[in-house]
């Protein structure tokens, strides 16, 4: 599907061609399951030159999604690449980065102490620039792999807290801090979500190559 419908502008690889690299694309690096990626599809973008493809149906946005994600884990994981020279940057002006942007989440004698021993310096990036609930985030300096929580709140007025297990256009379910299951249909309550890693993604969409380098070199400070 990728081939017939993308890859003369994109290349057939994604990397791009007379259109951009979507493997750097922060739609397709933040996109999980084709639910930003394929909106955008149907959409197109015709001011930017691209089409809108609303022929394609949602099983082929999926697959289409799909190949793009596994692109990207593909040039992420290159076999037996070593990845050498990765801190480039400057301590000092990451430690500022850090204090301006991070702070509000994290501690460098607090939940990032000594960080810098449990990560190599890629593996440390890799974490801090696309945290995912799959691949987990660091804290303490390991990979815990937090979900999103959630608010519900009853017909009743009753809110009841706790990670989200499931949810779907019919069916939310939770586990609350006692570790108890619930689960609800969608139209009988109000829900409201809060992602622990939305800071980490707003923060890929503006960070510079001057900015990654220098959080990098400041974190492997932290040993």
């Amino acid at each position: 599907m990728f081939e017939q419908n993308c890859a003369f502008c994109h290349g057939a690889k994604a990397t791009g061609a007379e259109g951009p690299d979507l493997l750097r694309s922060s739609i397709v690096l933040h996109d999980q399951k084709g639910e930003l990626l394929g909106p955008f599809v149907r959409k197109g973008r015709p001011d930017k030159g691209m089409p809108a493809f609303a022929a394609l149906t949602d099983a082929q946005l999926y697959d289409i999604a799909e190949f793009l994600h596994q692109r990207v884990e593909d040039v992420a994981n290159r076999g037996l690449y070593q990845v050498q020279n990765v801190v480039t940057g400057n301590a000092q002006a990451g430690k500022a980065f850090f204090d301006s942007h991070c702070t509000r989440c994290h501690s460098a004698t607090g939940d990032l102490a000594h960080v810098a021993s449990k990560f190599d310096p890629a593996d440390l990036q890799a974490q801090f620039l696309y945290p995912s609930r799959s691949a987990g985030f660091f804290r303490g300096g390991e990979s815990t792999g937090p979900s999103e929580m959630a608010t519900v709140t009853l017909p009743s007025g009753e809110t009841i807290n706790g990670r989200l297990k499931y949810m779907d256009d019919f069916t939310i379910s939770i586990y609350d801090s006692s570790g108890e299951y619930h689960s609800w249909p969608r139209n009988e309550v109000k829900v409201q979500i809060k992602d622990p890693l939305a800071g980490h993604r707003e923060l890929l969409k503006t960070y510079t190559d001057a900015d990654m380098h220098n959080l990098l070199a400041y974190l492997v400070t932290l040993k």
